[in-house]
């Protein structure tokens, strides 16, 4: 006998259907849960962490703002340069996405190990080629290798790369950056097997009306070595220590113009006032100091240093024989 359903119930089932609850709600949301799952590739895992990365996009922010004003100077134009992505992927991969013919130079960073690259993308090269020689710093369509003088202008921009990149790497670690070769063809070009991951720093250069792209690879087998210093602790650390010393050389700069008021006591005695007022020219005063005695050098009022009195060539002078410790700076009251 078939089951009669009661008025809750048939009021319960019209509400289900109209508002889509119940088991399509149930498939919908498992549907949810497998869209937000990740497969991982075994093949290609991430071997530089989070935490890593972002003290690599830190540092390449930083680089990126010194080199916009390296090629500010040098084209005697506004240049942005900004940093799009730092990303790890297999160097085959890199390599073909790289277009040929290329501007490609490969560099040593000692103590970095192994070799990296830095390729300018052809529109960016060429923008820059034309600037160099009076241009406007327009898109040239182009597919050809550069010639030897437009090779020698853009190694003239990769050396000042060269010196901002040093500078930027100087929080984490000393680098020496050596060019290595140059390159037109990136398949010709084999610092790390095909499969070997490499970490890859994209950044986007604007001139005028042009955009290009520049990019910098460091093979993982490069970075190794000083991985455990790529933290965030270590960053802020280091950027702290920077600071101070930038700081104490700005306040001994500043410290550099300022006026002092040095004076050497040459006499001291006591007097009665009736004596002071008799004194004429001629005169003779007599001193408790002794003539081999050093004399007190005052700087503002405070005193500093023992002298010696002299003569340098015609003009009178003190000669300075010692430092006067804290304890014993007396205040000249004269």
């Amino acid at each position: 006998m078939a089951k009669i359903l009661s008025q809750d119930e048939i009021d319960a089932l019209l509400t289900t259907v109209s508002t889509g609850d119940g088991e399509v709600s149930e498939n919908q949301l498992d549907d949810d849960k497998l869209r937000s799952v990740i497969a991982y590739d075994f093949k290609h895992p991430n071997r530089v962490s989070k935490d890593q990365i972002r003290t690599l996009e830190n540092m390449h922010d930083n680089f990126a703002g010194h080199y916009g004003s390296t090629l500010s100077a040098v084209l005697r134009t506004i240049v942005d340069v900004d940093l799009v992505s730092v990303d790890q992927i297999t160097y085959s991969e890199f390599i073909m996405s790289l277009v040929s013919p290329s501007c490609t130079y490969t560099f040593a960073a000692s103590p970095l190990e192994g070799g990296c690259l830095v390729d300018f993308n052809p529109t960016l090269t060429f923008s820059l080629i034309d600037r160099m020689f009076g241009g406007n710093g327009k898109i040239l369509e182009s597919d050809r290798e550069l010639t030897g003088i437009e090779r020698s202008v853009m190694g003239r921009l990769a050396s000042k790369l060269y010196d901002d990149l040093t500078r930027a790497w100087d929080n984490i670690v000393k680098i020496e950056v050596e060019q290595k070769s140059f390159e037109t063809n990136p398949q010709f070009i084999q610092v790390v097997p095909p499969g070997e991951t490499v970490i890859v720093v994209s950044f986007q250069i604007k001139l005028f009306q042009s955009t290009g792209l520049l990019t910098l690879c460091y093979p993982y087998v490069s970075l190794e070595p000083i991985i455990s210093k790529l933290s965030a602790q270590n960053w802020i650390d280091a950027t702290k220590k920077k600071n101070l010393e930038e700081d104490r050389l700005i306040n001994n700069r500043n410290l550099m113009n300022i006026d002092a008021v040095l004076s050497a006591e040459l006499l001291r005695t006591t007097i009665k006032v009736r004596e002071f007022l008799d004194l004429n020219e001629g005169d003779i005063v007599p001193s408790e100091m002794k003539i081999n005695q050093p004399i007190g050098l005052y700087v503002n009022k405070r005193k500093k240093f023992l002298a010696r009195p002299g003569l340098s060539g015609k003009k009178r002078a003190v000669q300075i024989i010692n430092k006067c410790e804290i304890e014993s700076q007396e205040i000249y009251n004269g």
